[in-house]
């Protein structure tokens, strides 16, 4: 496989958030493929979705030149991969939305985003910033992996090398989103849109919904499965790809 790819973490999540799916593409492609075929995005840097795609899009340009690339997006991630359709979209051979939604912020998701912003500011003088909380993970994953620690624990354990600030620029950035709903019929690339079936935060309605607007996309739901395929089902997750990425 030749295919050069670039995945996107959602909020308070990095580079972990794809590792099971990278060391399946390692076996799958070859030892190290991905040392040299794949990219995660730096989403931490930035406090709006453009300013977000167009570092990751000079990242992809640094490691791939002009080569056009397949391009992985969950929740926040999605954001950002419809502001890279948006700008450059002749770069992007295949598109996949994990979790993720095509609308803007509705003005109570913004009056919360704001509440959880205040609280993070006005812990600036404290340590031990944890962005999630183990009340928080039911909203997350799925109750079967609460007390499993390869998921749950690196779900914490990512939130806390986000950090305080890097919090505050995502949920700006979140914030401040466009709807992109008016985007997704030109997107007429081949599409993956999945979602875990027991998603709390993007139902499978909102990727139906999604998928039945772009001419090309497959949906896939996967059983017992909450926000975060990628950890929580990497090898059902990993399959989709796969079968995205041959068409």
């Amino acid at each position: 496989m030749k295919l050069n790819l670039v995945f996107l973490p959602g909020l308070l999540c990095d580079a972990a958030l794809w590792q099971p799916v990278l060391r399946r593409c390692d076996q799958a492609f070859g030892h190290a493929w991905a040392e040299t075929h794949a990219l995660v995005g730096d989403l931490t840097q930035d406090d709006t979705v453009s300013a977000m795609a167009e570092r990751v899009l000079a990242a992809a340009t640094a490691r791939f030149n002009q080569a056009p690339f397949g391009l992985v997006g969950l929740s926040m991630g999605g954001y950002v991969a419809f502001a890279i359709m948006r700008q450059q979209p002749h770069r992007v051979s295949h598109l996949a939305l994990f979790d993720t939604n095509p609308y803007d912020e509705p003005q109570e998701g913004i009056k919360r985003r704001q509440v959880l912003i205040r609280q993070a500011q006005s812990g600036l003088q404290t340590t031990g910033f944890r962005g999630v909380t183990r009340q928080l993970l039911p909203n997350l994953i799925h109750p079967s992996r609460l007390h499993d620690a390869a998921v749950a624990g690196e779900v914490m354990a990512m939130a806390a090398r986000i950090g305080r600030e890097g919090f505050i620029r995502q949920q700006q950035a979140i914030m401040a989103r466009p709807d992109s709903r008016p985007d997704l019929p030109r997107f007429t690339l081949p599409s993956l849109v999945a979602v875990g079936e027991d998603d709390q935060i993007t139902p499978p309605k909102i990727a139906k919904d999604m998928a039945q607007l772009m001419p090309q996309a497959e949906q896939v739901t996967f059983p017992q499965c909450g926000h975060l395929p990628p950890l929580e089902c990497p090898d059902l997750a990993f399959a989709a790809l796969q079968a995205l990425w041959q068409r």
